[in-house]
């Protein structure tokens, strides 16, 4: 399993980028896949994911702004990032979060991306 992010990039306050991540490798066991990002110092923070059923969920600092979508195909994801602010400068990870299920037990896998960086200036 791979994913592949692009789109990030230097842009103003105000202004917007849409970040893409192609996962590679079975997507059956997709449960979700979703965007994270990290600020130089800081932990790295959930900033939106989707669900295998569509149900998508976001940081409450990016809500209203963000929009994650993804492919019919279900191996990409994209994440439209409008009205960005300085704060929103990070590294941004895409994640893929499968669920194998035997009939033992059900194992959980998390996967990243390279990550692609985000500035946004003042």
């Amino acid at each position: 399993v791979q994913l592949q992010a692009s789109g990030g990039g230097l842009v103003q306050a105000g202004g917007s980028l849409k970040l893409s991540c192609v996962t590679s490798g079975s997507i059956s066991s997709i449960a979700a896949m979703g965007w994270y990002r990290q600020a130089p110092g800081q932990q790295r923070d959930l900033v939106a994911s989707i669900t295998r059923s569509g149900m998508k969920r976001y940081a409450d600092s990016v809500k209203g702004r963000f929009v994650i979508a993804r492919d019919i195909a279900g191996s990409t994801i994209t994440l439209q990032m409008n009205s960005l602010k300085p704060e929103d400068t990070a590294v941004y990870f895409c994640n893929r979060h499968d669920l194998v299920a035997t009939i033992e037990r059900t194992t959980e896998f998390d996967y990243w991306g390279q990550g692609t960086e985000v500035t946004v200036s003042s």
